[in-house]
């Protein structure tokens, strides 16, 4: 309590009138005086790049468009928008899109352990000749990429082109200094694309159907269109015994009003934004 506030309560007090506590916002503490209580720190801002250096990871983040003559082929880009969607649907109550979201979680981590293993055999490899260090190609002007993802899977893709990226300079570098063959190198980088792709690939499975678990436990409409383009739900989903470890927080009806024993550290309000290129 201020001064001001003190020694107007202890006037109040010597007239004999009972002063009522003013009411503070989100509940803190009355000793704490109303400004201190009542300020918000603004939104949180930060900016991300995505260092490329090779051709091949470049493909990934923006793929190829669909032609008569070739197949299109999804890209971070367009990953990260559909994610955005299933992102929103889950927040919704949506359980497809929680399933989704568990299934694309697993891949892409899945896909990043395989990677990751794959280089660090390729680097044995280069290690592996006594009497020459042989260091891993550099680009000498690789491009910087700013991320922009309303999510966290988004950027778990583009950790996932980072290392996929790494292991092409290391491949690259491997066949040049003669210890793999070309088409060895050729195998190890087409492969790991598709496992990539076809990571990428999976949101597009997902079928917008504006549905919430009560339409699945009612057996509505929209439930049953649900289940006939997208499979039987798992249970687990079902009843959010099982959700992705990046899911956003489930906003039901009236969620907001259920009042809350402990402290969430991790508020809705504090969420961060991206910043426009160049800008901090």
């Amino acid at each position: 309590m201020t001064t001001t506030d003190e020694s107007t309560a202890r006037q109040a007090e010597n007239d004999g009138v009972t002063q009522t506590p003013r009411k503070l916002p989100d509940n803190a503490d009355p000793v704490v005086d109303y400004k201190t209580a009542a300020d918000r720190p603004g939104r949180l801002r930060g900016t991300s790049y995505l260092t490329i250096e090779t051709r091949q990871a470049q493909r990934l983040v923006y793929g190829r468009a669909h032609s008569d003559e070739l197949q299109g082929i999804i890209g971070l880009v367009k990953f990260a928008l559909v994610m955005g969607r299933i992102w929103r649907a889950a927040e919704f109550d949506d359980p497809y899109a929680d399933w989704y979201l568990h299934q694309i979680h697993e891949a892409l981590t899945n896909a990043q352990a395989e990677v990751k293993q794959a280089t660090d055999q390729v680097q044995e490899r280069l290690q592996s000749v006594s009497g020459i260090e042989i260091s891993v190609a550099h680009s000498l002007k690789p491009v910087q990429i700013p991320l922009h993802f309303p999510n966290a899977y988004g950027y778990m893709g583009g950790y996932l082109i980072a290392d996929y990226d790494t292991l092409v300079r290391s491949v690259l570098t491997a066949v040049h200094v003669a210890l793999m063959t070309r088409d060895e190198g050729q195998y190890l980088l087409n492969n790991f694309g598709r496992t990539i792709r076809r990571g990428f690939l999976l949101p597009t499975k997902w079928k917008y159907s504006i549905i919430t678990r009560d339409d699945i436990h009612q057996s509505t409409q929209r439930g049953a269109m649900a289940l006939k383009a997208m499979g039987e739900l798992p249970q687990a989903f079902l009843d959010e015994s099982k959700r992705a470890p990046h899911a956003p927080t489930i906003r039901k009806p009236g969620s907001r009003a259920i009042a809350s024993a402990t402290v969430d550290l991790l508020d809705d309000d504090d969420e961060v934004e991206d910043a426009e290129p160049g800008k901090a």
